[in-house]
């Protein structure tokens, strides 16, 4: 059963080495991060999931201690899905840039408060198999905590990656009011269409929490929503 959710936006620039200069510009986020980090360890999970949008390399279930690498960026940063135990095999799949960010957030909260897997959901994944995989995750354990990974919509500017869209604004403050109220009816009903062309890479992430946390009564509280660079971020716990 879900008892806890913390919804993180997931840019590489949330890690200070890959933003380098400009990391002061997203240190609100980064400590609204990690208070809503703080409520999934106050939940006492059996089981922490983190979820998060994936290309193709990156679909799939990540077991813990999945190494994820930030080369890419430009920066020579690796992290960790949590520690692997001993005799554990060292996972060969490396985390995509998603989970990567929640690997480093946990990190810097010293995470040890419960087991760690990840899953990298599809951004064409349907609506109703992210609802699925939800209430799957949410079956895994008596007490689960979700870690759910995404960034609204990319065209809020027109500076932004896609450029600007005028239904852009709307899409992103209908985001922030269902977050801040966990209200997993508005996340099931958002247009998986519109969020493709708006570049949300959000949306799959976001219905699979809808889909884990159907029935589970939780409330929500939206800790930071802003769109830096014209892409929509928001922080929420939900508990």
């Amino acid at each position: 059963m879900l008892v806890a959710a913390a919804v993180c936006p997931c840019p590489p620039l949330l890690v200070p080495g890959v933003a380098a200069g400009a990391a002061a510009e997203l240190d609100a986020a980064r400590d609204a991060c990690l208070d809503a980090l703080g409520v999934l360890a106050a939940s006492r999970p059996d089981r922490l999931v983190v979820v998060g949008p994936a290309g193709p390399e990156g679909r799939g279930a990540h077991p813990q201690g999945a190494a994820g690498s930030f080369a890419g960026f430009g920066v020579d940063l690796e992290v960790r899905l949590g520690a692997f135990g001993p005799g554990d095999s060292v996972p060969e799949r490396e985390l995509p840039p998603s989970l990567s960010v929640a690997a480093w957030l946990l990190e810097r909260t010293g995470w040890t408060d419960a087991p760690l897997e990840a899953l990298g959901v599809g951004e064409p994944l349907d609506t109703d198999r992210c609802l699925a995989a939800g209430r799957e995750l949410a079956a895994r354990a008596e007490r689960v905590a979700l870690l759910v990974m995404g960034d609204g919509s990319a065209c809020r500017t027109l500076k932004a990656p896609g450029y600007l869209d005028e239904r852009a604004t709307a899409f992103d403050a209908g985001v922030a009011r269902a977050l801040g109220a966990a209200d997993t009816a508005a996340l099931a009903a958002l247009d998986a269409s519109l969020a493709y062309e708006l570049k949300a890479a959000g949306r799959a992430p976001w219905q699979v929490l809808a889909g884990a946390a159907e029935g589970a009564r939780l409330g929500g509280e939206l800790l930071y929503e802003d769109a830096p660079y014209g892409v929509g971020y928001f922080v929420a716990a939900w508990s």
